[in-house]
């Protein structure tokens, strides 16, 4: 896979168009990392790819339970025949509360991988949707490393000793460039609410310190300001560093706005990050 630089863009794979994803290229971010499940034909990804010249694209994740390893695999060496070195596919387990088939996620997780490694995605060219602690050590050791959602940087710099100083770590990072707090808040609160209704992402919350006052819904002003970075850019900027600073190899900035336009943030923040 091409080099990752410092920043990098998450959103939601339904969300974005070739011209944008040439524009933020343009202004310097590296990657594209696609969330909200993408499909397992990954058709989504062609045509970003061909608007832009290295841009990394990446999954963020495909959902295991809605994707076949089989099919995934199959799209995956069609966009690296096409794009050789310029995508990463990013994998998890996904949520109980969605799936009707959730069972014993992380052995769902190993054959999965097994899957790939016989379809030859190679190792270095995956990674893992990864909060606790036995599913660090399986990306460190089945996968380049871990794309880890909704955390703070102190779960960054916990993942980053678990997995040792050569996996990948791209944390993701929710961020609002306003410098009034409460209207701020308000569109962090927004995106954050629904994940506040899932129990993977509770428990890890609660690995982190957030008690049960912090985590019941609309969520607390320090949960909210934990997980949505916001003010002027420059101190966006500082936050979306903490990441850096606490081990990650990139950050993939989640840009949040009342009319959902991504680029006037990117802007603002690409000359600081």
């Amino acid at each position: 896979m091409k080099a990752l630089g410092r920043a990098g863009v998450w959103v939601r794979h339904t969300d974005i168009s070739p011209p944008v994803a040439a524009e933020l290229e343009q202004l310097g971010y590296s990657a594209l990392w696609l969330g909200s499940s993408p499909p397992a034909s990954l058709e989504m990804a062609d045509p970003l790819l061909e608007a832009t010249e290295s841009l990394v694209v990446g999954t963020s994740i495909v959902n295991i339970w809605t994707a076949p390893a089989a099919f995934v695999a199959a799209s995956f060496h069609r966009l690296e025949d096409r794009f050789p070195g310029r995508f990463c596919l990013g994998i998890g387990a996904g949520h109980p509360e969605h799936e009707a088939a959730y069972s014993k996620p992380y052995e769902a997780l190993v054959a999965y991988l097994d899957e790939l490694d016989r379809a030859g995605v190679p190792v270095s060219r995956r990674a893992l949707a990864a909060l606790g602690p036995r599913v660090l050590d399986l990306a460190r050791d089945r996968s380049a490393g871990t794309l880890p959602y909704l955390v703070t940087p102190e779960h960054t710099r916990s993942a980053r000793a678990r997995l040792g100083p050569d996996a990948l770590l791209v944390a993701e990072q929710k961020v609002v460039v306003c410098p009034d707090p409460e209207q701020a808040r308000r569109i962090g609160r927004e995106r954050v609410a629904p994940y506040l209704k899932l129990a993977n992402y509770l428990a890890n919350l609660h690995r982190a310190g957030f008690g049960v006052e912090d985590v019941t819904l609309p969520g607390s002003d320090r949960l909210i300001d934990a997980l949505v970075v916001h003010g002027a850019p420059e101190a966006v900027a500082d936050g979306l560093g903490a990441h850096l600073r606490a081990g990650a190899n990139q950050v993939a900035v989640q840009f949040l706005s009342d009319d959902g336009d991504i680029l006037p943030a990117a802007r603002e923040l690409a000359a600081l990050i």
